[in-house]
């Protein structure tokens, strides 16, 4: 399985080449002075990159903060799968050569998170509302290659931090990463998502959220209840609803 995502990724590479999307902020400082770019190219050449390899999935979702969650940003995911259980992601706020590195998340299985002691799961959020409503993808995967992703997926946690506000929607971004690390979550209901920020994260890469919702209606079955589905309920302005297949292991009142 992880062969053949690897190899459809690389062929969705010139998709992604037509999909651009830009940063919305560029680091404070000054441009590369041309010994920079000389130290750049010797060690290019001459030193490994061995712990990058492997990041070779990508995926686009949208991650509110967990404290304060009607702030939201568009999150650009290059994920290595260590094994069947544990993936690591590093995160953008674009997928182009001059996106901004502005988080991480780590991604286990839910037979990993049942290992997790009870104090740390407060900060891992459940997944199966972001593929269940669609709002996951895999942009350039082939629908059915898509698809086994997102199955493989189903009944997982993310533990997420963003370290640097590039932009949230409607909000502007900080020229430079500052303060606290904040912790991401996710959406397990809809309306909690500004419509916005769906919309245009579709018009850029050509995806329609509905269809892929429609799509993925047979991965309900597989849908086991998760911790932490209803942590943000009830924190948002906009009416809000339960999505068919996500629900909290402890349900709030």
């Amino acid at each position: 399985m992880r062969a053949l995502l690897t190899i459809l990724c690389a062929l969705a590479a010139p998709a992604l080449a037509q999909q651009a999307v830009p940063p919305s902020v560029g680091p404070a400082g000054a441009p590369k002075s041309a010994r920079t770019q000389a130290l750049e190219a010797g060690a290019k050449m001459l030193q490994s990159a061995a712990p990058m390899r492997g990041f070779d999935i990508y995926l686009v979702g949208f991650h509110p903060m967990k404290d304060a969650p009607e702030l939201q940003m568009e999150a650009h995911h290059w994920c290595h799968q260590r094994n069947e259980d544990f993936a690591q992601c590093i995160l953008f706020d674009g997928n182009t050569a001059e996106a901004n590195m502005n988080g991480l998340e780590y991604i286990i299985s839910e037979k990993a998170y049942q290992l997790l002691p009870e104090a740390e799961r407060r900060f891992w959020h459940p997944h199966n509302g972001e593929i269940l409503s669609g709002q996951l993808v895999a942009p350039g995967l082939p629908d059915a290659a898509e698809k086994a992703l997102m199955k493989s997926k189903m009944n997982s946690y993310g533990k997420t931090w963003h370290t640097w506000n590039t932009g949230h929607e409607g909000h502007t971004g900080e020229a430079l990463p500052l303060g606290e690390a904040k912790l991401a979550w996710s959406f397990s209901r809809d309306g909690e998502a500004v419509p916005a920020i769906v919309q245009k994260r579709d018009r850029k890469l050509g995806i329609d959220t509905a269809a892929k919702r429609r799509e993925r209606a047979d991965l309900r079955e597989l849908a086991r209840p998760q911790s932490g589905v209803d942590a943000l309920k009830g924190r948002f302005a906009r009416p809000t609803a339960a999505i068919p297949g996500v629900v909290d292991t402890h349900p709030a009142q």
